[in-house]
């Protein structure tokens, strides 16, 4: 796998050149940005610092600062759980690549931030709007908050104050009693009573419906439980990943890259979702980190071998116009948002292809 990590560092080194903002999707061969990064802003500075942690050249890092710099006043942004999203990438990875404690202290600004988005009657962390918001935003978590967990696990052991850890690890459990079905098949969106904590029905923004399993969900699913377990060793979150990562190899197509949904009635012939092709193969590799049965190990890490390979054969950008590293992402089909590259995937298929390569 080194061309495909290479061909990513050079097409790293293409788009800063001529990006000024941060990325989110392609449309007709450019890059759809947002100055103030929306959600997707850490994984930009994320390739970045993974570029400079590949090459050590001054200009990855360089830009890694500047847009890191750019992204540290959304730390106080109360409206989104994406925090984790923004700053674990932006921040943390920053500080462990370069060993600069200085850039911890906007990342615990947004810790700070994400745990006041804590309900603690219901246990969740509230995914969209305010925290007094007048509509179904107050009580509504989503999957996609298992990947924001890492920034409170990593507060507690910088601060010592396991305050984030223990919202952390009760969202977890929430997410797991309310959004992982018997089947472990994972639900988009679980609604709460914001008054009361309980519980109101599973439901679905980007995926097929509220009982379908939107693939990019289940993805994130298999990576943030098995951060979960990593940072608490409780078994709970460790069969959690396990049995959520086996579900999705069972679903998926010949080739290994998901359709944009496990359920849809349009398979074979329906939209794939390269990011959660490559969302799936870092979680996978992740756990395999963490597994201490060589069985399961071994499984995991062929695996996510197999979907990097098919997504380097299959759906990488090397003969298009297209600005990113992975075409045929699906951003979102029930709001017409399809065939993209996504800044998301192409920040996991280079996780990923670290994870594999040993940095």
């Amino acid at each position: 796998m080194n061309d495909a990590l290479e061909f990513s560092i050079a097409r790293t080194r293409a788009n800063l050149a001529r990006l000024t903002d941060f990325p989110e999707r392609t449309e007709n061969g450019e890059w759809i940005c947002h100055r103030d990064g929306w959600w997707v802003g850490g994984f930009w500075v994320g390739l970045l610092w993974r570029a400079f942690a590949r090459t050590r050249a001054i200009e990855f890092e360089r830009a890694a600062r500047t847009f890191a710099t750019r992204v540290s006043p959304r730390a106080t942004d109360a409206t989104t759980h994406d925090l984790g999203f923004l700053f674990y990438l932006s921040h943390v990875l920053g500080a462990q690549i370069t060993g600069d404690a200085t850039l911890h202290a906007p990342a615990l600004t947004a810790a700070r931030t994400l745990a006041e988005r804590f309900n603690p009657r219901g246990k969740f962390i509230q995914a969209w709007g305010a925290r007094d918001v007048n509509d179904e935003r107050r009580g509504r978590a989503i999957i996609d908050t298992m990947m924001n967990l890492a920034l409170l696990f990593w507060a507690s052991e910088t601060t010592g104050d396991p305050r984030y850890a223990e919202i952390a690890t009760a969202h977890a459990r929430t997410a797991l009693a309310y959004q992982v079905r018997p089947d472990w098949s994972t639900a988009h969106v679980a609604d709460f009573d914001p008054a009361t904590g309980a519980f109101l029905k599973q439901d679905t923004h980007q995926g097929l419906s509220a009982t379908s399993c939107w693939s990019r969900g289940q993805a994130w699913a298999v990576s943030g439980f098995t951060e979960c377990y990593r940072a608490t060793r409780d078994e709970i979150f460790l069969n959690a990943a396990r049995q959520l990562a086996d579900y999705a190899l069972r679903r998926l197509p010949a080739d290994g890259v998901p359709f944009w949904d496990y359920d849809s009635p349009a398979i074979p012939h329906d939209l794939r979702d390269s990011s959660a092709g490559a969302i799936l193969a870092s979680g996978l590799l992740q756990l395999a980190q963490i597994e201490a049965d060589a069985r399961h190990r071994a499984r995991w890490h062929d695996a996510a071998r197999a979907i990097l390979e098919s997504l380097w054969q299959n759906y990488s950008s090397r003969d298009t116009n297209e600005p990113s590293m992975l075409i045929h992402g699906t951003r979102s089909k029930p709001h017409g948002l399809m065939n993209h590259g996504l800044i998301y995937g192409d920040y996991y298929f280079v996780e990923a292809l670290s994870l594999e390569a040993g940095w």
